[in-house]
């Protein structure tokens, strides 16, 4: 049984505390958060107790730790939890800088623990189900990846100063599920970026509206675009076009039924959010990380994956300060 100790009660990790109460071979252990009000309402809904950060990264009864703090909190916590010997699951981005991410990488693997990095799409079923017809070659060799992930709406500004930025807060999980489709590393990012949405996320530095080229050595292409708005709900979408065919991820809705009548076709909205539509994700990633940690394996996402990620995330951000193309080596 692996006894899990989470760190940061907030909307993810009450996912992950939910999550953990179906995963065979795991058991929820403690909690902790820097508001303890979360704290406490998640340790007395799962009857475990509340511990300081610190407590709880050494207590007996922790054998790995979930970090879902706020990503400035994420570097201390990795060195503490590979001090104290504890396998680590990381929520993305490790950190904001790409020098401090090496140095959680270098603690790591110096204290020799496992750690994944939360990329849930890769989980996805529908996702995963795409990825594996593209290693089967289905479609031939692959030459086009389109990926469109469009928010319902803007989080507060408040939450964008703190984030990032576009490119290592959302776009992030579209440069790993970039990496993980096309099976080969980009080495030429371009991005362009404007505010449309909200003129506030401008004026704090950032863009709510963007687009990235990737390239990589043997010239696949790879396209993202992002939106903080979408007035038709929740989007998420794949599209990766080979020699031999085209692969497709749809949409999840909220139900398949469609009425038909004279105003023509009407269906139900996308699922509202990432917490509903990456709901089975959420669970398939854990029972990956606690599987993982219990026969000894590598878990995947790893720390060097989400160091790659945030290479891409740097040089798009790069990209749009600079108007031209950044080559990553």
């Amino acid at each position: 049984m692996l006894r899990i100790g989470l760190l940061g009660c907030g909307r993810i990790g009450q996912v992950h505390a939910l999550t953990l109460a179906g995963v065979e071979g795991a058991k929820l252990t403690a909690v902790s958060d820097a508001m303890p009000a979360a704290a406490n309402a998640l340790g007395e809904k799962y009857d475990v107790p509340v511990m300081a950060s610190q407590e709880l990264i050494v207590s007996g009864e922790v054998d790995a730790v979930a970090i879902c703090t706020p990503t400035t909190t994420h570097f201390d916590l990795i060195h503490e939890a590979a001090r104290a010997g504890k396998a680590i699951f990381c929520e993305k981005p490790i950190d904001l800088s790409t020098e401090r991410t090496r140095q959680c990488i270098a603690a790591v693997e110096a204290a020799g623990v496992p750690f994944m990095t939360a990329f849930n799409r890769r989980f996805d079923p529908s996702f995963a189900h795409l990825e594996s017809q593209l290693r089967q070659g289905v479609v031939g060799d692959i030459e086009l990846v389109t990926i469109l992930s469009r928010d319902p709406s803007p989080p507060p500004v408040s939450y964008i100063e703190q984030s990032g930025g576009l490119f290592r807060d959302m776009m992030i999980h579209d440069f790993d599920m970039a990496r993980f489709l096309l099976a080969e590393e980009p080495i030429r990012v371009h991005a362009v970026g404007s505010s449309l949405v909200d003129p506030a996320i401008g004026q704090a530095g950032d863009v709510d509206t963007a687009a990235v080229t990737l390239q990589t050595a043997s010239g696949r292409i790879c396209q993202i675009s992002n939106s903080r708005r979408a007035t038709y709900g929740y989007d998420q979408r794949i599209e990766v076009h080979g020699s031999k065919g085209l692969l497709k991820g749809e949409n999840q809705h909220e139900h398949s039924v469609v009425l038909a009548n004279g105003d023509g076709f009407q269906g139900a909205p996308t699922q509202h959010f990432f917490l509903e539509r990456y709901a089975r994700a959420y669970a398939r990633e854990m029972e990956h990380f606690v599987e993982s940690v219990g026969k000894g394996a590598t878990p995947s996402p790893s720390i060097h994956d989400g160091l790659r990620a945030q290479m891409l995330a740097d040089a798009a951000q790069q990209s749009l300060e600079t108007g031209q193309a950044v080559d990553i080596s």
